[in-house]
């Protein structure tokens, strides 16, 4: 499987869970992807909530997606990066799929609304491809 086709399940299936460290202690929650391509795999979070503090101790995850209809499941790990781009967290808080966000915009300026909204991007991930055909197989590495 190619990146491109990889890029396709993930924003095809936007809802994943995300592993982060903590100390010791592993942490898995559901999140919603914004968006994935070439340029990395894109979701947002905020700064006062302990997954941002886990990412910024250690920004190593894995984020696991599976698509229902194909049977597939595609886990992804790498380093994330916090992206502070302006231009990015309009076009996040303006997308139809983020509706969900303007109950945080409401009486606030643009500024401190962008202050709430903490964007990350893994780049350069590496990808794991699950079946129940490939599932006893060796597991091969697939550069995003």
């Amino acid at each position: 499987m190619q990146a491109e086709q990889i890029f396709e399940i993930l924003n095809g299936n936007p809802a994943f869970y995300l592993a982060t460290v903590d100390g010791d202690e592993p942490h898995v929650r559901g999140m919603l992807l914004y968006k994935a391509d070439k340029s990395g795999i894109i979701f947002h979070t905020g700064p006062f909530k302990d997954l941002y503090k886990q990412i910024m101790k250690n920004p190593k995850v894995e984020m696991c997606f599976f698509d229902n209809e194909k049977n597939i499941q595609v886990r992804v790990r790498g380093k994330l990066e916090l992206v502070e781009d302006d231009k990015l967290k309009e076009e996040i808080s303006n997308h139809p799929s983020r509706a969900f966000l303007q109950g945080m915009k409401a009486g606030k300026t643009q500024e401190e609304f962008f202050k709430m909204l903490s964007v990350f991007r893994l780049k350069n991930g590496k990808a794991n491809i699950w079946t129940f055909k490939t599932n006893l197989g060796p597991k091969e590495d697939i550069d995003l």
